[in-house]
């Protein structure tokens, strides 16, 4: 799935994806030269993705064999990446690549000493195509290991254009007006959202927009560095927000009980799909290519989104988030491994899926043309031009230790589940949220 994941995003957003390219029109150097120089080769790549994302990248890795002549083959982890790779490494059978969805996922493979640091190619492709941010997060201790090929914009509320126009309401520009409005859509017979509780994932999305917003980018880099407590006022108001939404059962389709069942996929189904229940589903940029490849919609009039508004005095928040790649120690072929890195790092390989759809890129050579329609276009155009904006934050809950902010049934996934089913107690909340995340970063060392 799309985690995420989508790092603290000091000032920067976090949509700049892989490292660039080795040379801006042409393959890089080292991953073949395109004279097949891998061929009899096989590399293995895991990572959380399935379904259409799994399909649509599966066109990137045919193109590097296309390229290289290695084969690859591809695993897919579900969510719990750190626990999975953990297991395979101890097993033996380590695969080369690791797509990780976590900042914090990457710091812990890092410091267990399982990483390789990229080449002096792909390092040189991250200089010389994208925001210094990208380099910060795929670092540790000042190595580079980590390739940003896949982004996201996690602050999109899309919506159903005729659901909306049927209740006669425009897309808000704050939150309030946002739950305004849906209970406007609410009254014309569809439920306002449809909310995807049964992925924890989704509700620390909901939460760090919320808090980005509403508590300030200042306040966020505190608490995503744990040097600020969950149980500051800041939290609990941001809680508070939140169970505003989560306790109306008229907003929400199927109501809490109906959001927990609900997973991200039939989420956008909710509202997208042959039978609607709801007008508006949060999530980020990825929703598109749900709606898309399995619903038939065209992006921009089928389905279109409006920027996560501005919670009370506060900014609009722009909250992103990305997988980074990675090369394994253990790795059977990291020789072939890091000619995949070297090839992500290019305009090429990023517009291999931008063509497929559901995908953004930070880097700044890939033509915006290989982009399916304007929507993803312009949210593409945007994630890049942050790069030079502070108000750009990365997906909180990725910067986290795994335990705390990247295991289902666990941490901040199972906690906000619980307030979803029960948001009556948004201080008790939180002071939960801190005895699991001080335990957490206490457990990271």
């Amino acid at each position: 799935m799309m985690r995420r994941r989508t790092t603290l995003l000091t000032g920067c957003t976090a949509l700049v994806l892989a490292l660039g390219a080795t040379a801006c029109g042409g393959g890089p150097v080292s991953a073949g030269g395109g004279d097949k120089a891998l061929s009899g080769q096989t590399v293995t790549v895991a990572g959380v993705w399935t379904g259409t994302e799994q399909k649509n990248f599966q066109k990137v890795l045919d193109a590097f064999t296309e390229k290289t002549g290695a084969k690859t083959t591809f695993v897919s982890t579900g969510d719990n990446v750190s626990t999975v790779v953990g297991s395979k490494i101890e097993g033996g059978n380590a695969p080369d690549v690791v797509m990780v969805p976590q900042v914090g996922v990457l710091q812990q493979f890092a410091k267990n000493d399982w990483l390789k640091p990229l080449s002096k190619t792909a390092q040189q492709s991250v200089d010389a195509n994208f925001a210094p941010v990208w380099k910060d997060y795929g670092s540790v201790d000042d190595t580079l290991y980590g390739l940003y090929f896949k982004a996201a914009h996690k602050s999109t509320v899309w919506y159903s254009p005729d659901a909306l126009a049927q209740a006669g309401v425009e897309p808000p520009k704050s939150y309030d007006d946002m739950l305004k409005a849906g209970q406007t859509v609410s009254d014309s017979g569809l439920a306002a959202f449809s909310v995807a509780g049964q992925d924890g994932w989704t509700l620390t999305d909901w939460f760090e927009n919320v808090y980005l917003s509403q508590a300030g980018p200042e306040k966020y880099d505190a608490l995503a560095a744990h040097e600020l407590k969950w149980t500051d006022a800041s939290v609990v108001e941001a809680l508070t927000t939140l169970g505003k939404l989560f306790k109306d059962k008229q907003l929400i389709a199927g109501g809490q009980k109906g959001a927990l069942n609900t997973d991200f996929p039939g989420s956008v189904e909710k509202v997208f799909g042959p039978k609607p229940e709801a007008g508006m589903v949060y999530e980020g940029d990825f929703v598109a290519g749900v709606a898309k490849d399995q619903f038939g919609k065209k992006i921009g009039e089928d389905a279109n989104f409006f920027p996560f508004p501005a919670v009370g005095g506060g900014k609009a928040p722009v909250v992103s988030g990305g997988d980074a790649a990675v090369v394994l120690k253990d790795g059977k072929n990291q020789k072939a491994g890091m000619a995949l890195l070297e090839y992500l790092a290019t305009p090429e390989a990023a517009a291999v899926w931008a063509e497929a759809g559901g995908f953004l890129s930070p880097n700044k050579n890939v033509d915006l043309a290989s982009y399916g329609d304007d929507v993803t276009r312009a949210t593409a155009k945007s994630l890049v031009a942050a790069g030079a904006s502070d108000s750009v934050r990365f997906d909180m809950s990725d910067q986290a230790p795994a335990a705390f902010g990247g295991t289902k049934g666990a941490g901040e996934w199972k906690l906000l589940q619980d307030f979803l089913r029960d948001p009556s107690d948004p201080k008790g909340t939180a002071a939960k949220l801190e005895a699991a995340a001080a335990k957490a970063y206490e457990g990271q060392g």
